[in-house]
């Protein structure tokens, strides 16, 4: 019989927070083992619910949500979306500007592949959110990774970013707050990264899902303020994080910047938008109510409130483990250590995390699975609660303790 074997297409394509150290985690579930996965972030699990304003109204509009609806999104959610940047006090993205998605995660395939060929480049930021270089790597790109500097509270190196830009490079992508490092970037960097797209003619690609996810006293800027009529500017938000509906897959796509003279990439765009119909309708129903109504995400990030408790937690365990330090997060939902390798003698930080999970039953993400350069580094989401993040950091302490490396 013949052989079936994927396409090449898929050589440099890499998801591994849902890979192998995934794949055995499912394999002792099955066994009967529980497993605290701290590997995606995945807000249901954790007892964080969405807003009943939120399901009421997608309820009430499932009787007219049978159908397919426009390619870019349901006009009420598209129109709650431009709103919403006008408030930010952008007003260059109107209602047509406004693609709806199937989370995130589409848009972005979808806004790669209809700007790609071969061997173009785009700028992705180490470490990363993975998708980002899978998802340039199957258009047929390929994915050029600017440091983050890690002393500097993981804010970007410019000069690297600028030294890797060439006459092949299509765009810069900005995760901003960052995932995994949960950094937040001072307005002055992002004029900077701006002012470098202008000048060598490039896109900006805005990843901006985590922007309402902000603790203490930091500040979101979106970039799309910031490129003006100058840059075109492709902003990623959507519901998945701050209204705690990842399942849902609501996300959305905000064009602003020169748009005639990118006409032939909008087209594309919407070719790629036609093709695939539309995106989930009763989910595209519930934009309107969540950006209009009550923002509960704050009672979250305050004072008191879960994730800002459960970040401080973690960050201070995670700095009391010999050899473990980690940068405070300002934004998001994860802490990003360090594992000294002056301490830990780790040569693959894959098989770290698995040997963490075979022994204690904690599931975290690698370093390396977020493109990072060295294999010490690894991710952590600060969802669970306090109690549980007392339990699961205190068993990675003793785990460490006796962990020569590998």
């Amino acid at each position: 019989m013949a052989e079936f074997r994927q396409s090449t297409k898929l050589n440099n394509v890499l998801y591994d927070i849902r890979g192998p150290i995934l794949q055995a985690a499912q394999q002792m579930e099955a066994e009967g083992h529980r497993i605290l996965k701290l590997n995606i972030g995945n807000p249901a699990p954790f007892g964080f619910e969405a807003p009943d304003a939120i399901l009421v109204d997608m309820i009430r509009h499932l009787p007219h949500a049978q159908g397919y609806s426009d390619s870019r999104g349901i006009f009420s959610a598209r129109t709650a979306v431009s709103q919403y940047y006008q408030t930010r006090g952008i007003q260059n993205i109107h209602v047509d500007d406004i693609y709806l998605g199937n989370g995130v995660s589409e848009l972005i395939t979808m806004s790669l592949m209809a700007l790609l060929d071969a061997g173009d480049e785009v700028l992705i930021p180490t470490p990363d959110y993975p998708l980002w270089t899978a998802s340039v790597a199957l258009a047929g790109g390929k994915p050029v990774h600017y440091l983050c500097d890690e002393d500097s509270g993981w804010q970007p190196d410019l000069e690297d970013m600028e030294a890797k830009i060439t006459p092949r490079t299509k765009g810069i992508v900005v995760i901003n707050p960052n995932n995994p490092t949960g950094a937040v970037y001072p307005e002055e960097t992002l004029k900077r990264i701006v002012a470098l797209a202008e000048k060598h003619g490039l896109v900006i690609f805005a990843d901006e899902i985590y922007e309402k996810i902000l603790y203490e006293d930091a500040v979101h800027v979106n970039l799309a303020g910031l490129t003006g009529d100058d840059v075109l500017c492709l902003t990623f938000s959507g519901l998945s994080k701050a209204y705690r509906v990842c399942g849902y897959r609501a996300g959305w796509m905000a064009i602003s910047g020169p748009k005639k003279d990118a006409a032939d990439y909008l087209e594309g765009i919407n070719l790629l938008a036609n093709m695939r119909l539309c995106a989930n309708v009763p989910a595209q129903h519930a934009i309107q109510t969540a950006l209009g109504g009550y923002q509960s995400i704050t009672d979250l990030i305050l004072p008191g409130g879960r994730l800002l408790e459960q970040r401080n937690k973690a960050y201070d365990m995670l700095n009391a483990i010999p050899g473990v330090s980690t940068q405070q997060a300002r934004g998001a939902l994860y802490l990003f250590p360090r594992l000294d390798p002056e301490v830990y003698h780790i040569r693959d930080d894959e098989k770290f995390v698995l040997d963490l999970l075979k022994e204690q039953k904690i599931l975290l993400s690698h370093g390396r699975a977020f493109n990072w350069v060295r294999p010490d580094h690894f991710r952590m989401v600060t969802l669970p609660n306090v109690k549980d993040i007392e339990e699961a950091i205190g068993r990675m302490g003793d785990f460490l303790s006796r962990y020569q490396g590998n």
